[in-house]
């Protein structure tokens, strides 16, 4: 039984730039948000929050999606970090304290399932269809250089599209109090190796 190549399966043609490319030409942009503890905050401050994220989405001519990562924390790098000071440690007293917090730390997180979230914004676009620029192909014809030159320069009009697009994210969420990271190619490459490699050994990702 043939079998497909799992490339088959992800709709991304490439990476560029911090921007995906997908098999259809649409493309899309990638931002890491912060959250907010909205449970610890007054019955106004909620309300502010509210009223200001619905001004956000009011405020957008575009779609947005929204991805929620949850992870199980992996400790075993921090652990990694205390074990190194701890062999550097001169003093026995120092070295008993860390040894007890390592212990502390190994029991808390084995005892239990103690989860990360990470948040994902992505703002799309989606250029002239590509059946719109074959038929305008027809009626002029390029050699291989202008037709490079001209991909370069769509692309670089669509990037600005979409930075501007991501301002207008920033800026909205920022008045929520949430801050947003762009995430760059080699950051998109480790998020999509992440959700097709469920199983692997995971770090998280920093602001």
């Amino acid at each position: 039984m043939k079998t497909n190549p799992a490339q088959d399966f992800v709709p991304i043609n490439e990476i560029r730039e911090g921007i995906m490319i997908l098999k259809d030409g649409s493309m899309r942009a990638v931002v890491l948000a912060t959250s907010i503890n909205f449970a610890l905050k007054s019955t106004e401050e909620q309300e502010s929050v509210i009223y200001q994220f619905q001004n956000f989405l009011n405020s957008l001519d575009f779609t947005v999606q929204t991805y929620i990562q949850s992870r199980k924390l992996d400790i075993r790098p921090y652990v990694a970090l205390l074990e190194d000071r701890l062999r550097a440690q001169t003093s026995d007293l120092m070295k008993v304290q860390i040894s007890e917090y390592i212990m502390f730390i190994k029991g808390l997180t084995e005892g239990s399932n103690i989860m990360t979230k990470s948040f994902f914004i992505v703002v799309p676009y989606a250029p002239i269809s590509n059946a719109t620029k074959s038929i305008t192909g027809m009626f002029k014809k390029k050699d291989e250089f202008e037709n490079q030159k001209s991909k370069n320069d769509d692309f670089e009009e669509i990037k600005n599209q979409i930075e501007q697009r991501i301002s207008v994210v920033e800026q909205g969420l920022a008045r929520c109090g949430v801050k947003i990271a762009r995430l760059g190619s080699e950051e998109l490459v480790e998020l999509f190796y992440r959700i097709f490699n469920p199983g692997d050994a995971e770090k998280p990702i920093k602001m």
